[in-house]
Order: C-alpha cells, then sequence, then structure tokens
C-alpha cells in the first residue's frame, strides 16, 4: 500500500501515519525527518540542503526528490510506504508520479484528513500550550491554514482527477478517525 497523507497543519497526519505504518507494516516517511537525517549523515543531497537552510531558503523540489528517490529505492518501501509532508505542491505531485513509475511501483491512494480551520486553531493552541511551541500560535496557525490552502489545496484536486483521492472526516477521536482511513482504504484498494 502506497499512501500519501494530505491535509493541513493539525490535522492528524502525523499522528495517523504513526498508526497506519503500525497497522501496515510500512514505513513512514516524513520529508521532514528525511531532510534532518540526510543532514545529520553528511550525505552529498544533505550537504546541499544544509546549504540552502542555513541562508534562511526553502529546500528546492529537486533536493526533496532526490531524497525521497534514494529513500523509495530502499528494499523496506517495495511493500508500500506512507508519505507525510510531501507532495506539497503540484509540481511535486507530477514528479512523484514520474519517480514511483521509474521505479515500477504503484501509487494507491491519497487520503485526505478534513478538520474545519477553527478546531485546527483550537487543538494546535493546545499543543502550543502543552509544548511551548511557538509556531503554534493563533496567528502563526492561521498564516499556515493560508499557504496550505493557496499551495498544497491544488494537489487534492489533482488527486481528485486522477480517481485517487480519498477524503476522510479527521474530527474524532483518533481510534475513530484511525477506523475511518483503515476503512476508506480498505474499500478503496479493493476497487482499484
Amino acid at each position: 500500500m502506497r499512501l500519501v497523507l494530505l491535509g493541513a497543519p493539525g490535522s492528524g497526519k502525523g499522528t495517523q501515519a504513526t498508526r497506519l505504518k503500525e497497522h501496515l507494516q510500512v514505513p513512514h516517511i516524513s520529508t521532514g525527518d528525511l531532510l534532518r537525517a540526510e543532514v545529520a549523515a553528511g550525505t552529498p543531497l544533505g550537504l546541499q540542503a544544509k546549504e540552502v537552510m542555513a541562508r534562511g531558503d526553502l529546500v528546492s523540489d529537486d533536493i526533496l526528490l532526490g531524497m525521497l528517490k534514494d529513500r523509495l529505492s530502499r528494499e523496506d518501501t517495495r511493500a508500500g510506504f506512507i508519505l507525510d509532508g510531501y507532495p506539497r505542491n503540484l509540481e511535486q505531485a507530477a514528479a512523484l508520479d514520474a519517480l514511483l513509475a521509474g521505479l515500477g511501483q504503484k501509487f494507491d491512494a491519497a487520503v485526505q484528513l478534513v478538520v474545519d480551520n477553527e478546531q485546527i486553531i483550537a487543538r494546535l493552541a493546545g499543543r502550543a500550550k502543552a509544548e511551548g511551541r511557538s509556531d503554534d500560535s493563533p496567528e502563526s496557525v492561521r498564516h499556515r491554514l493560508n499557504v496550505y490552502d493557496e499551495k498544497t489545496a491544488p494537489v487534492v484536486d489533482f488527486y481528485r482527477q486522477h480517481g485517487q483521492l480519498t477524503v476522510v472526516d479527521g474530527v474524532g477521536t483518533l481510534d475513530e478517525v484511525f477506523t475511518r482511513i483503515v476503512e476508506a482504504i480498505q474499500r478503496g484498494h479493493e476497487v482499484g
């Protein structure tokens, strides 16, 4: 099972990806974690990324795609994977399609977790208080939600147009949302 998890910041992607990893027995690949690991390991792509980040710039799609290509070429991804944090724009979605085709891997589904913006703001305000995270202030969250809507929402349409989108209500207990995701991907996998 090869999945992409989509959803606004605070929609529960990371939490559900961790649970899905155990359930599906496939790796959870977070591009943020992948980037940090490559930098820490001092790989050629990691060194390029470190230089870019030191300037305060965003890591290019080419560098991220190179890291992703290396990661998806490893043996543990043969049975599938869960991608979290990629693709974030239409160019990345098209590049992921091309990468998987080149690796001879079939993409199964993009799962979008849908949560109302005000609920996300409330969720992240709780996280900010509990963890002392300044990036989860209501103002910062609203900005991140606007950026998400502008940049990543077209990716949702991309997968919808390709018949690969599964939309799941991301509101409820962790178990309720997890059950919805599992049922949705099982239905989609049986049909596809």
